[in-house]
């Protein structure tokens, strides 16, 4: 299994988990690979801080025993935006979960709970600037939020 530190466009980090470099190169080349955050397909390799395994003797004489040894350190993202990325995915995650994915059918679906032609519950999907503005027109109450798909689905 090999564990590389990933980066979208908007440089947001993130761990990528594969079988080994031919597995992420396919993976990447045909756009299987997406920023968890942001939805970004454009991502890349960064330096990442291996882990060498070596025997080392235990102290009192006893049998090697094996340690993972860090070889360098990468840079890595400040501690407070790290802690803003897991916070969010894990709201975007939590909002997934707790409504309906009505995909394209967001501004129909949402009038007709609106004027009780549909039973009322938390929905969510895509509507365009257009769909939004008639929708917030109407007195119908829309948040935008931008969900990528790595954020509502669950990762392996």
């Amino acid at each position: 299994m090999k564990v590389l530190d990933l980066r979208c466009q908007k440089d947001h980090a993130f761990e990528g988990w594969f079988g080994g470099e031919a597995d992420f190169q396919d993976q990447l080349q045909r756009g299987l690979l997406q920023c968890p955050l942001c939805g970004d397909a454009q991502v890349r390799k960064v330096l990442s801080a291996p882990r060498i395994q070596r025997a080392a003797r235990d102290p009192a004489g006893g049998a090697a025993q094996e340690s993972a040894v860090p070889v360098a350190a990468a840079p890595a993202a400040p501690a407070a935006a790290a802690s803003l990325q897991a916070a969010w995915l894990q709201w975007a995650r939590k909002i997934a979960a707790q409504t309906e994915n009505v995909g394209p059918r967001f501004a129909d679906e949402a009038r007709r709970m609106h004027y009780g032609e549909a039973p009322e519950r938390a929905i969510r999907g895509q509507a365009s600037l257009a769909e939004t503005v008639e929708l917030l027109d109407e007195g119908i109450a829309v948040l935008p939020l931008a969900l990528p798909d790595g954020a509502t689905d669950t990762l392996q």
